[in-house]
């Protein structure tokens, strides 16, 4: 789970998410992502945008920002579509951070 650290509604749409996180979990900037807030039950979906390498940042931004507020808990999904064949060795990432979003751990 993720800390929500900043929430932006003046912008257009988005979640920023460090870097850093981005590449370690393989997620790509403007991927389609779903975000799950524990604080409040919100489920949305949205767009990536990177922010700064190593800064710990989760931003919700433009009207995600309605979403949640800082300090919340939120779970970021992103999906890939697989046919039979791809999926018997597929294994997905997980990216586990702690309250400060800096990762602990790889799966």
């Amino acid at each position: 789970m993720a800390t929500v650290t900043e929430s932006n509604i003046a912008y257009e749409g988005s979640i920023t998410i460090d870097e850093t996180i981005l590449k370690e979990a393989g997620m790509l900037s403007y991927e389609q992502v779903m975000i799950s807030n524990v604080n409040n039950g919100e489920r949305f979906e949205t767009y990536i945008i990177p922010g700064k390498k190593n800064s710990g940042e989760i931003c919700l931004n433009g009207p995600t920002a309605r979403k949640g507020v800082v300090g919340d808990k939120v779970i970021i999904f992103c999906y890939s579509y697989f046919d039979d064949s791809e999926l018997k060795d597929y294994k997905p990432k997980i990216v586990m951070v702690n309250s400060k979003n800096r990762i602990m751990s790889k799966k």
